[in-house]
């Protein structure tokens, strides 16, 4: 019987795993490196938390400046832009974390094995993907249980899907970047060093009218204002208007070109 298995099983090509299957098999690596270490699941929460608790406070003064939304309470006016710094920082941490698998050495025996260049960078990018969903949605429960956020009907649910696809693609900016810098100091400067002009050159923490006018100028030309307005008007007035097309269509093109820059680096590693 086993001679005449032989023939069958000899003549067998074997062809590897599907993309399919290569992504999900290295996606879920990615999340156990974050699940399986309790303090950085709890920073991992903890973190926007902190934050929103922190701004909500500093800043709660704009409400009463003139400019602000009549009617809106401050709560209200941050969180929505807090969905979408939120998912820039964490869009940050997919190139940290690529980094760190080139330093010790992962990435290298990824490339022993016969599965395709392109999956590592999916499934990084989809992994970090899952953790910004969990981020937002423990972001949106406790903000309206501890802090009065008062989101208008299902609103809130658009404005999550818009910040996760803004988060999607910068985190392919940052991948593309890492490919190319590699030293991971080097990286974390230049990952700060971007986001504060977008968090903060932008109408997240207060109406463009109570900006200085280089800065309103800035802010208008920040693509993160387009979707921090978006998401206010998804989230206040339970609307979809052309900003939130205009953010979306940024961010695919964000990704497409984040995604060519991060092949080729990935491929001169």
């Amino acid at each position: 019987m086993s001679s005449s298995l032989a023939p069958a099983a000899s003549g067998t090509t074997w062809r590897g795993s599907t993309l399919f299957t290569q992504v999900m098999v290295l996606t879920g690596r990615s999340l156990r490196s974050v699940l399986l270490d309790p303090k950085n699941l709890l920073f991992t929460l903890l973190t926007p938390l902190m934050m929103l608790l922190l701004f909500s406070q500093v800043f709660a003064n704009v409400a009463n400046t003139p400019g602000f939304p009549k009617g809106v309470s401050y709560i209200n006016f941050l969180m929505p832009a807090t969905l979408v710094t939120t998912a820039l920082s964490a869009a940050m941490t997919a190139g940290i974390g690529f980094v760190n698998d080139l330093r010790n050495g992962v990435l290298a025996r990824f490339r022993a094995l016969p599965i395709n260049g392109g999956s590592v960078l999916a499934a990084r990018s989809l992994a970090d993907l899952v953790r910004s969903a969990v981020q937002l949605i423990i972001m949106i429960v406790a903000a309206v249980a501890l802090f009065g956020f008062t989101p208008k009907g299902f609103g809130v649910a658009g404005a999550l899907l818009l910040a996760l696809i803004v988060g999607w693609g910068l985190g392919w900016l940052f991948l593309a970047v890492a490919t190319w810098m590699r030293n991971p100091e080097t990286l974390q400067m230049f990952t700060f060093l971007a986001m504060f002009p977008l968090m903060f050159g932008s109408s997240a923490y207060m109406p463009l009218e109570g900006l200085p006018g280089w800065m309103q100028f800035v802010a208008t030309i920040n693509p993160l204002t387009y979707a921090i307005d978006a998401s206010r008007e998804l989230t206040l007035q339970g609307t979809l208007s052309s900003t939130a097309f205009t953010s979306i269509g940024i961010s695919l093109v964000i990704a497409a070109g984040g995604m060519v820059f991060a092949a080729k680096g990935f491929r001169r590693q």
